[in-house]
């Protein structure tokens, strides 16, 4: 495969939603990791991420997939790169320390330490052939049909009943259920209702804006992190909300770092509705970070209602993220 500097494809996306019923849908297991393009052809896997940007180097474990017996080359697959905590269920936590990390010595290290599999679930191409214009049910007939399962790749299932793929989901420590219309085509890089995620607990991107000084056992420290998101595309970044929960020492530790040299003299959105005081002692910071929270909701001021920390996403781009 000679070098590329874009991926074959942008992942299509799926819209946030309650669970479907009937016939017409497939539903899959929603994995906690990172989205990858895998473009596989002449015995060179490549792994895109879903911000295009190509994260092959960070996975050397993964790139045996253009070995995988039952592959057709040229072919293109969607998946998943997820690391399991010591329960077996897929840990973002665990993940970050792998998703940065490019130096071939300190991988040596994290292969053992912190060890990935890819989940492939969809087909793009298979046999140098196009399979954008075929119908989900074609697609994961075909996905279904290879015999490449190992231990760093594997095809999950699909379930024909979505409140026992839920139910799946919750007893092993997933994040929810992706529900696929049967009919669908694949839209590369398009967010669909024709694929819905169905979450349990309610998750979402924001942009780290700012942060305010701990307080007891967090004196001298991050005590919270004020979280933003453009208001429309390409629009202005408003404050969505703050975020302390959910953060350790050990992540308070890598912030500390990642952000020291963030920081700016003004706040990157209108903090008129910060109060006086807190604002004279906040730390402003450059919006170009972007981290997962959890929530309950959206409160009527148009903040996240008990947001908690899950981790940084740097394989999101923060224009991408909107309120």
């Amino acid at each position: 495969m000679s070098p590329a500097t874009s991926p074959p494809v942008l992942p299509m996306m799926a819209a946030l939603g309650e669970m479907p019923s009937g016939p017409g849908w497939s539903y899959e297991l929603k994995w906690d990791g990172v989205r990858v393009i895998a473009e596989v052809d002449d015995g060179v896997c490549r792994l895109w991420s879903r911000n295009a940007r190509d994260v092959s180097g960070g996975y050397p474990e993964l790139i045996g997939l253009a070995q995988a017996p039952g592959l057709e080359l040229p072919a293109v697959l969607d998946g998943e790169i997820v690391t399991l905590d010591e329960s077996g269920a897929p840990s973002f936590g665990l993940l970050q320390r792998r998703m940065h990390v490019r130096d071939p010595r300190h991988l040596a290290q994290l292969i053992n330490q912190v060890p990935v599999s890819v989940r492939l679930f969809d087909v793009l191409r298979f046999a140098g052939k196009s399979l954008l214009e075929a119908t989900y049910d074609e697609r994961r007939g075909l996905l279904d049909s290879l015999d490449i399962d190992d231990p760093f790749w594997e095809i999950p299932a699909a379930y024909a009943d979505g409140e026992e793929a839920l139910d799946i989901s919750a007893t092993t420590g997933l994040e929810g259920v992706v529900a696929k219309r049967r009919k669908s085509r694949y839209l590369p890089g398009k967010r669909s209702s024709d694929w819905i995620k169905v979450k349990p607990v309610l998750t979402r991107d924001v942009i780290l804006c700012g942060w305010h000084p701990g307080e007891g056992n967090r004196t001298g420290m991050i005590g919270s992190l004020y979280c933003g998101a453009y208001a429309e595309p390409g629009g202005e970044l408003v404050l969505i909300g703050k975020v302390g929960s959910g953060l350790d020492f050990a992540m308070l530790q890598i912030l500390g770092a990642e952000l020291a040299d963030l920081e700016i003299d003004q706040p990157p959105f209108d903090a008129s509705s910060i109060p006086t005081p807190d604002r004279r002692v906040a730390h402003w910071l450059d919006p170009i970070l972007v981290a997962e929270v959890t929530y309950s909701g959206w409160a009527a001021d148009a903040r996240l209602r008990h947001p908690v920390w899950r981790g940084l996403r740097l394989d999101i781009d923060p224009e991408s993220v909107v309120r």
